[in-house]
């Protein structure tokens, strides 16, 4: 039986006196005499049986402190670890990870997990789970955990301050699930017993915690963490080689269970694992993920609203990075920023943010306060209700500075639909944008409405930007367009197969521009075919027809050569392309995709391959490439366009981590390495060496060139 929302699958947290060593033994009285949360169901390959190798999870508290004791049993003692680092990903590897819905909204959880090495991993859930988006794993806190290996099955010991969660004083009970990777078994299980058709993290299929005892408000404690940072670095272009150090840091004040104030001065981000450099084919800007610790707890109160990928009011990326003269990506230094945000009560969410950038006149970029205001209402048993303000203005009017780029806001409001059982799912919002100078097509509205079942997925969006809407602080795709997107998808589960699920999708898109009479400008119909095999392989095949009609002059490849598509031009197109990937479980692994068929008014032929390797739990790599052939009539271009990315990471300890990421992309006409040495000296608190280096490659030739050494200390006062 499903154990939705609105179930009541139970387990105790029993009040606990005595000292709990973590030893991964559980052999406290404590721990003898407490019940277990028992019972897990298979989510994959199926849904409807107990999973066959169980999982018992047991779990006390005291004033400080939730204690959790997980026996985790298997066939046998073949366990895949990958890696010691931290924040692993869960896929294709075994561990278990706990989810903590301690508001019981339904759509925020913080999620604990670990494996048989006992390395930790912690996120935070948002959005109800629904999408991998809503899964952050860049949140960090101070936990403990020991795990221990015995015949047949590990154990599991974890220790998390109470004060790292929030939760209001008093309180009773949380909602609790567990999912679990077992890859002997070859299988994946939650205690909740989620369906297939829904996310395996998924917050609407979860039980109950019952705490013995009220919680008590928790002493709190006040983090500073300092940084210092010097690198040296050479720009080969100008000759010259320069040297710079600094200061500056973060400190996390908790007000109260439920709230935190985020203060950072000066932060810097130079040990950021870089972005994966991507080839885009297509005429709009490519959406990159947020990585930098201050923006991401609490990150989806404020980067959530709209719709994401296509018109977002506030995209943290804008702050802190921006674009030079030449539009190459550059940093734009903060000065310093603050962010207040948490519940104020089991209903509402509040969420502040500001920040002040500094100017980098040589760049033409003015120093701007960046504000964004958020406020969020839950309505009925898992949906809210959403405002929000975003507000950039410059606040030193330099000579490069035009009055029309003197400020920008947006306003909105956002109805996210959630129901108990999550068949139900939706979102609809209407924003209006502020700058000096606009016109009067400044608004943005739209939103989606999704109905889940087991064998059968609805969808129908639509998406409405006028010519006029701006947001400076956020990611618009593209303006003056109306698009209507429904797509619906049958699954099919056989019995008796190799094969686990046959998924059928079909979607058709349509775009029209308002102010050109509502000129039809795009159109898409995708019919796909997805096998996924019981030993975890799958096959993907599509076929894709596309109706573009150009705006504006554009060329596909990017390149110099050859003149660009026209303006006012038209192009009907087809493809068909083919994915295959092989069982992760694997020491070695690959995914490879190959694309065929017509490109505007001529030809694609691409092949994008990702291999994998490892040698637990000591070394990954992999080896990410395509070739992308475009062959369009003379007199427009030719071009073939490359991108090869391998990455070696090395984890010598839970603590001591190197990973080198080399990136070339002829698109970009770029050559880079990024090497990275990370030493946890103690928890949270780090020491990091990194080397950058940037070639141009036509001609081959050296570009930029530094190192880095960050220091930063994490002190709880």
């Amino acid at each position: 039986m499903q154990t939705s929302f609105a179930q009541q699958k139970e387990v105790h947290v029993k009040w606990v006196e005595e000292e709990i060593i973590l030893d991964g033994a559980l052999n406290e009285t404590a721990w003898q005499s407490t019940d277990a949360a028992t019972d897990f169901w298979q989510y994959f390959p199926t849904d409807t049986l107990l999973s066959t190798a169980q999982t018992e999870i047991k779990m006390l508290f005291d004033k400080k402190y939730l204690y959790v004791g997980i026996k985790v049993y298997s066939q046998g003692d073949d366990y895949v670890v990958p890696s010691l680092k931290r924040d692993f990903s869960a896929r294709a590897n075994d561990n278990i990870s706990m989810m903590f819905d301690t508001y019981r909204d339904g759509n925020n959880a913080f999620m604990f997990g670990t494996n048989p090495e006992g390395v930790q991993r912690e996120a935070l859930i948002s959005g109800g789970g629904a999408e991998r988006k809503d899964f952050r794993s860049t949140w960090d806190v101070k936990w403990q955990n020991v795990s221990k290996k015995y015949k047949g099955y590990y154990i599991a010991e974890i220790k998390i301050p109470l004060a790292s969660f929030k939760f209001r004083d008093q309180e009773t009970r949380w909602r609790f699930t567990a999912y679990r990777f077992d890859t002997q078994s070859n299988e994946w299980s939650t205690w909740g017993n989620t369906p297939q058709n829904q996310s395996l993290m998924s917050l609407a299929f979860m039980g109950n915690m019952i705490f013995e005892r009220p919680l008590d408000k928790v002493k709190t404690q006040f983090a500073l963490i300092p940084y210092v940072s010097g690198n040296v670095s050479r720009d080969f272009d100008v000759g010259e080689t320069s040297t710079d150090f600094s200061i500056g840091g973060d400190a996390k004040i908790p007000i109260g269970n439920s709230l935190n104030l985020d203060l950072t001065v000066n932060p810097d981000f130079s040990q950021v694992e870089v972005d994966e450099l991507v080839v885009n084919l297509t005429r709009f800007e490519v959406f990159l993920p947020e990585k930098r610790q201050f923006f991401i707890d609490n990150a989806d109160l404020f980067s959530d609203f709209g719709s994401l990928g296509a018109a977002n009011p506030f995209f943290s990326r804008r702050i802190g990075i921006a674009e030079d003269l030449e539009e190459n990506t550059i940093e734009n230094s903060i000065i310093a920023g603050a962010r207040l945000s948490g519940k104020i009560n089991n209903n509402l969410r509040i969420g502040v943010l500001n920040i002040q950038t500094a100017e980098d006149a040589a760049n033409e970029i003015p120093t701007n306060n960046n504000t964004v205001i958020a406020v969020q209402q839950k309505v009925f048993s898992r949906s809210n209700i959403g405002f929000v303000f975003v507000n950039r203005q410059v606040t030193s009017m330099s000579d490069f500075v035009e009055e029309a780029e003197e400020y920008n806001r947006v306003i909105g409001l956002d109805f996210n639909l959630r129901s108990e059982d999550n068949k139900w799912s939706g979102k609809y919002y209407l924003h209006k944008s502020f700058a000096p100078e606009a016109g009067d097509k400044d608004m943005s509205s739209g939103g989606f409405v999704e109905y889940n079942t087991r064998d059968w997925k609805f969808n129908l969006s639509s998406i409405y930007v006028g010519d006029d809407f701006q947001a400076d602080l956020g990611y618009i795709r593209r303006n003056d367009i109306v698009t209507v997107d429904p797509t619906a998808t049958r699954i099919f589960y056989p019995t008796g197969s190799k094969i686990n699920t046959h998924v059928i999708e079909v979607r058709a898109s349509s775009t029209w521009s308002p102010e050109l009479d509502f000129k039809y400008t795009d159109g898409m119909v995708d019919l796909e075919y997805q096998i996924q095999f019981r030993n975890q392989t799958g096959i993907e095949m599509a076929l894709n027809h596309r109706y573009t009609y150009l705006l504006e002059d554009f060329d596909p490849t990017g390149s110099d050569e050859g003149e660009p598509l026209p303006a006012f031009s038209e192009y009907t197109y087809s493809k068909f392309d083919f994915t295959y990937e092989s069982d992760r479980r694997k020491a070695f692994s690959y995914t490879a995709r190959t694309d065929l068929g017509q490109f505007f008014n001529g030809y694609r032929y691409s092949l994008t391959s990702d291999f994998r390797l490892r040698i637990q739990p000591y070394f990954t790599a992999s080896f990410r490439s395509s070739v992308n052939y475009i062959d369009l009539p003379d007199p427009y271009p030719t071009e073939t366009i490359w991108f090869v990315g391998p990455k070696f990471e090395f984890t010598f300890t839970k603590n001591l981590f190197w990973s080198t990421f080399i990136q070339f992309n002829s698109q970009d006409e770029d050559f880079s390495i990024n090497s990275r040495l990370q030493w946890r000296f103690r928890p949270l608190s780090d020491l990091y060496v990194v080397y950058n280096d940037n070639y141009k490659t036509t001609p081959f030739a050296p570009g930029t060139r530094a190192l880095i050494v960050k220091f930063t200390y994490w002190i709880n006062i």
